[in-house]
């Protein structure tokens, strides 16, 4: 016997106000919410935004202060220059950041996701263009509602204008950091950029202008993987989002000066403010969602009408499962840090962030590469002497030139032609034959270690010095 499934028509509340339905995606007009966490999202705004927009114009002795040249390979981090051989530091940096956000998860949940994740950084900014234009949500859900016309095409041209400004902006400043910026500029203004930068320009302004100003929410709902494995990293101590339901329910409109108790009621008044806030349109009084980025917009809605009611605030807070399942407000810090879990995240960033410090501070300016021939290891040269060859490559990754004096050492008798000091461009190599002799009676057969040294004439601390062998006869 075949079963039917019932369809009921459910109508869309007012919380849920859908203006386009493009494959089955309702559109969210999210409201503005004002607050503490609103206020600590605007200056993760302000403040991610002036360390991308201004470093790349940072000049450290004349040298753009964080750049990654591909076309030279050469890779300026606040004054030290880094070569291609220096990307294990990049290794040990993403390695501490992906345990980092590990780790943050496991104690704070999503805030990254809803206060410095880029895609809600930049949608941020694109809603503070739209709200600026076309105004507060009742105002933008009219104008989309509204037939078309002359003022209603000039404000939505005006938005989509500052919106691909601001985009484009963002590419030119993220092409910055690959390029010169300020050669780029100058090129920009005259309009002879490459071909390859414009691409990587145009191409990253159109992610921002289709990420932030058309996707937005459908971002971490659908394409971010990590809103997807965030559930596994979570536990009981790990704060998130809550809404109370043993205060709050059961909910119900009343008026101010109502005894909602007597009534049979809970603290919420069902006013929909917390759904009509939230950038991905989720009702966080159903319990908590993958979809909630934890910006706690939520929080700030409900806590004002809390206020306006005379209710005590927290109907809505950050606080952890361990916490509300025990009535209290919020959940001990030394909860949630004092955990299995949360101390090896702690022991592993502690690693890396150590054997990273200690190489950074023993990083040399000064590379030394030796390579010679292995199918002839030693030869007799004119005079009857045993030689070596080696083959030097010396490389000046400092932001100044200097010049290099070879040496060698470890056998006595060592011998080595006399060499003038070898001249390198800052951030430049060369390549250098260096021969090494002894008389044939005064060296044993087989193989002896020895260094080869390289020390700046200028700067005398600035040398160093590997290991080789060489062969007798």
């Amino acid at each position: 016997m075949s079963k039917t499934i019932p369809i009921v028509q459910v109508p869309a509340e007012a919380a849920y106000e859908t203006t386009v339905n493009v494959a089955g995606r309702r559109k969210i007009h999210a409201r503005m919410a004002h607050g503490f966490w609103s206020n600590w999202r605007i200056a993760a705004v302000v403040a991610t935004q002036l360390f991308f927009y201004l470093v790349p114009w940072w000049q450290i002795d004349g040298q753009q202060a964080l750049l990654f040249d591909l076309e030279t390979f050469r890779f300026n981090v606040f004054g030290m220059v880094w070569l291609p051989q220096d990307l294990i530091y990049l290794a040990a940096l993403l390695i501490f950041c992906a345990v980092a956000l590990f780790a943050w998860t496991a104690v704070a949940g999503r805030l990254w996701c809803g206060f410095t994740c880029p895609q809600t950084v930049y949608t941020e900014m694109f809603m503070w263009i739209e709200r600026w234009v076309e105004g507060e949500r009742n105002a933008r859900i009219r104008l989309d509602r509204a037939p078309p016309s002359a003022g209603k095409v000039a404000r939505k041209a005006v938005k989509h204008g500052l919106w691909i400004a601001l985009a484009l902006w963002t590419g030119f400043t993220f092409a910055g950091y690959f390029t010169p910026i300020r050669p780029l500029w100058q090129a920009t203004l005259a309009w002879s950029v490459g071909g390859w930068t414009t691409f990587w320009i145009l191409c990253y302004a159109l992610i921002t202008y289709g990420h932030a100003g058309w996707l937005r929410e459908q971002i971490c709902l659908h394409m971010c993987p990590y809103s997807r494995f965030q559930s596994a990293m979570f536990d009981r101590d790990t704060l998130v989002v809550s809404y109370d339901s043993q205060r709050g329910e059961p909910r119900g409109g009343r008026r101010k000066d109502a005894d909602f108790a007597g009534d049979g009621l809970g603290s919420c008044v069902d006013c929909t403010v917390c759904v009509q806030v939230c950038p991905t349109g989720i009702d966080i009084r159903n319990g908590l969602q993958y979809e909630c980025i934890g910006c706690g917009a939520c929080i700030d809605a409900c806590n004002d009408v809390m206020d306006k009611m005379s209710y005590p605030r927290g109907l809505i807070r950050f606080t952890t499962e361990h916490a509300q399942a025990a009535g209290a407000g919020r959940a001990t810090i030394a909860r949630r840090m004092l955990r299995p879990k949360v101390l090896a995240y702690a022991a592993v960033l502690f690693a890396v962030a150590g054997t990273s410090a200690i190489g950074l501070v023993n990083h040399q300016p000064l590379k030394l590469e030796i390579a010679r021939d292995r199918g002839i290891l030693s030869r007799t040269a004119e005079n009857g002497d045993v030689e070596n060859v080696y083959m030097l490559t010396i490389q000046n990754v400092d932001d100044r030139p200097h010049r290099y004096r070879i040496s060698a050492a470890g056998l006595p008798g060592l011998q080595m032609p006399e060499l003038a000091p070898v001249a390198i461009a800052a951030g430049g190599s060369e390549t250098v034959s260096l021969h090494l002799s002894m008389a044939e009676d005064r060296v044993a057969a087989g193989r002896h270690e020895i260094a080869i040294g390289v020390a700046s004439v200028d700067d005398p601390a600035l040398h160093v010095k590997e290991k080789t062998t060489f062969f007798g006869r």
